[in-house]
């Protein structure tokens, strides 16, 4: 039975992400997978990486238990707002103090590090208000970047899906519903592939 951890990252617990991520972990959960979330905006935790690498920062329970369930999946799911061109500040912090050297990566002497997590896959699940001509034309897709190219590619995880749902705020209630349901598919789908 897979294991898929759903890291949600919009401060809002009642915004239109977070049900988007509620509904993916139904449908993975409905198709046979083991299902965790990760509530960014309900962790206690400093976001700031106060010295960088260049010193121990020891990491609150709540960081030390993420990092358990990330060992536990196998496939990472996140949930986020696109701000600025950028994600939110809440996720952005969750990576500086959760992928750590040591644990989600290691230098060995060559150009690049190792990526310690490896085997796992991940979708990039993201909303925001731009049309997509302006955030592919003029943020050259910006956030997807920084999360897919220097984060996770650099952690070791390579397969990862994009969803992406330009102007939310333009949305009918009866597109909603459809995106709501097509985030349902995609866990079900997700969890299929992985076998579930």
């Amino acid at each position: 039975m897979p294991r898929i951890l759903v890291i949600e990252a919009h401060p809002d617990p009642a915004s239109f992400g977070a049900a988007l991520a509620q509904a993916y972990a139904a449908g993975a959960s409905a198709a046979g997978a083991t299902l965790e979330t990760l509530t960014l905006a309900a962790l206690r935790f400093d976001p700031i990486l106060r010295a960088g690498h260049a010193g121990a920062q020891a990491l609150e329970p709540a960081l030390l238990q993420a990092q358990e369930a990330i060992q536990r999946a196998d496939h990472l799911v996140f949930q986020l707002p696109v701000w600025w061109g950028s994600m939110p500040a809440v996720l952005k912090g969750f990576i500086d103090r959760v992928f750590l050297p040591g644990w989600a990566f290691q230098h060995e002497g060559g150009a690049l590090p190792r990526g310690l997590l490896a085997g796992r896959s991940a979708r990039v699940l993201a909303t925001m208000d731009s049309p997509w001509w302006w955030y592919w034309l003029k943020h050259s897709r910006a956030a997807h970047r920084a999360l897919i190219q220097a984060t996770l590619h650099y952690v070791g995880i390579q397969r990862v899906a994009q969803t992406t749902l330009y102007k939310v705020r333009e949305l009918s209630a009866p597109q909603r519903e459809a995106w709501l349901q097509r985030a349902r598919d995609l866990g079900a789908a997700d969890a299929r592939r992985l076998g579930g």
